[in-house]
Order: C-alpha cells, then structure tokens, then sequence
C-alpha cells in the first residue's frame, strides 16, 4: 500500500472509531489544495470521493484534467475557500462534478449564485460559513446574523440545498485545545433546528482539520476536512 492510501486508510479507521463512540456519520473531505493531481487520482483509487479545494482557478484546472476526466468518474469536489462573485459563473459552468460550497456567507452571495443556477436550471449543494471566532481577517457570517441568512436562502434562494453549517477553527488555536469555535457552531446549529422545528441530525457541521478533527468529531461535527495529514505538508 502507498504511504498516501496508508495515510489516507489510518485517518478514516480513526474517523470510524470516533464516529461510532458518538453514534454518528462523519464524512471525510480530502483537502487537496496545492497536490498534484496524481495524488487526489491514488487517494480515489483507494477509496476516497470527496476532495476540497480552496481557490477556484485550481479547482477548475484539477477538475478539468484528463486524467481525472478519465479515471475519476464519480469524484466530487467541495469549494471550501472565500468565493469572489467574480468567479461564480467559472465555478458553476467549469467545474465537473461540483458537489458543495461551503462558505456561502453573505444574502448577495447566496443570490448571485441562485441567479446563476435559476438561468442553467440546476441546484447546489451549499453550507453557510459562520465566523465563530469573529477573527476580522476570516470570511464566514457573524454568528448573530446567520439566521437572517438561513431565512433569506430558505425563502428565495430555491436552487441552492442548505445542507448545514461550516467554520474554520481560530488561527489562535491551532495548536491548543480551545474547543469553543466548535461550541459556537453546535450552539448555532441548536438555534437553527429549535427556530425551524428540525433535527439535529438533518443539519451537517463542517468543522475540524487536520489538527483538530478528532476534537470536533468528538463534539458532534459531520464533515471534517483534512489536507496534511493525508497529503503531507504543503510547501
């Protein structure tokens, strides 16, 4: 086995092991930025489905690739990095098998990508990016604000499907055990559900990378998004 599938194979049994102590479904998205493309095709030959990139120009280059044209039929590609609006209409008509965007946070974003999927008839997956640390120089939506969001997206947004919530830790907190990011978007996430009479286990939490996904799986998260420790460090 490859030491990328061995990575890839030792972070999933992990996945499993937590997932199960807490009786839930956890998807794993393999961050792929800066990787060569010979990487993300051995990780999906192993297995491996889902795989997220944070700027557009990459994403659309490795999506496009003929080897992964060819090889990789039914992969799927989450956008995880701040959208410029300049580039919605690059992400929806360039980027084969796009599954989900993840950091819709803003009313104007949400309509212009809903305005852009109205005019090919198509839907999107989307997760709503809260800023749960309030860290001015992060993207995501003020967590007194995304309810307003929710509404505005659940009322006049109908090609975009808002699978959930997603954040990106405190860059303060990268190597400490400080959960409260987390604790801010469970905390939204159970002012969603009690607001709009759902259940918990309808709305997706994506949060935890590679330094803290065990962490947030622990505390209820259901997507994580690790790049290093399956690719190695990026250069």
């Amino acid at each position: 086995m490859s030491k990328l599938a061995d990575n890839l194979n030792t972070i999933l049994q992990r996945i499993k092991e937590l997932s199960e102590l807490n009786q839930t479904s956890v998807r794993l998205i393999a961050i792929s930025k800066t990787k060569p493309v010979e990487d993300i095709i051995e990780l999906y030959h192993a297995g491996q489905r889902y795989f997220g990139e944070n700027y557009v120009d990459e994403l659309e280059k490795k999506s496009n690739d003929n080897l992964i044209l060819t090889q990789c039929s039914d992969i799927r590609w989450h956008f995880v990095g701040h959208l410029q609006s300049n580039k919605i209409n690059r992400i929806l008509t360039r980027v084969p098998n796009l599954d989900c965007i993840q950091t819709i946070d803003s009313i104007e974003l949400a309509d212009r990508l809903n305005n852009n999927l109205q005019k090919q008839s198509k839907t999107l997956n989307i997760l709503i990016q809260i800023n749960t640390s309030n860290e001015q120089q992060k993207s995501g939506i003020e967590q007194k604000d995304f309810l307003s969001l929710y509404e505005h997206i659940k009322l006049n947004c109908k090609q975009l499907i808002c699978q959930g919530l997603m954040t990106i830790g405190s860059l303060d907190n990268v190597n400490t055990e400080d959960e409260s990011d987390f604790q801010v978007l469970i905390q939204c996430r159970k002012e969603l559900c009690d607001k709009y009479n759902l259940s918990i286990n309808d709305i997706e939490l994506s949060m935890g990378m590679s330094n803290d996904y065990e962490r947030a799986i622990q505390v209820g998260s259901t997507i994580v998004r690790v790049g290093s420790l399956i690719f190695g460090v990026r250069h």
